[in-house]
């Protein structure tokens, strides 16, 4: 977990959801929906902790719980992640991990057909009609883009780690 001692910065702002030929978020809170996954880097705690004045201790305690030694946000009672409010979308946009920043240019559909398909039936923001090639290229480009492509196994979701 990331010391809280290190310096401060203001918050990134997420990055846009609108700017992709293949997607375009519906703000409908599927794919907040389901237990783990969730990943919180050190750089995305740093964010996070910043945005909601806590230190990582209290944001772990409050809001995570550790899998595979990886600190991820805790699901709520209705299954959806904590942050996600039902008509409102997420309440810490503006901070959100890089893996939620991410979506649907998920490791998985970007390298299997299949996957994007599954995806597909359930995000109503994917392009229903384009290939998997050109999904996987917009989705390289994107998450190049926004700095979002993850390299580090051990702190970092591997739904954002393409690089194997």
């Amino acid at each position: 977990m990331t010391s809280t001692n290190m310096p401060v910065q203001a918050p990134e702002i997420a990055a846009p959801v609108d700017d992709s030929p293949v997607f375009s978020c519906k703000m409908c809170g599927q794919c907040c929906r389901g237990e783990g996954g969730i990943v919180v880097s050190p750089k995305d705690l740093l964010r996070i902790t910043s945005a909601l004045h806590l230190t990582a201790e209290e944001f772990a305690a409050r809001y995570g719980e550790t899998r595979g030694g990886k600190l991820q946000i805790r699901t709520g009672d209705d299954g959806f992640c904590i942050f996600f409010e039902q008509g409102k979308g997420c309440t810490v946009h503006a901070a959100k991990p890089d893996v939620c920043r991410a979506w649907p240019f998920f490791r998985g559909n970007i390298v299997d057909a299949d996957s994007l398909d599954m995806a597909r039936d359930f995000c109503p923001g994917i392009d229903k009609n384009c290939t998997h090639a050109e999904f996987a290229s917009a989705g390289r480009a994107y998450l190049a883009k926004h700095g979002l492509l993850a390299h580090n196994r051990d702190e970092e979701g591997r739904a954002v780690i393409l690089d194997d």
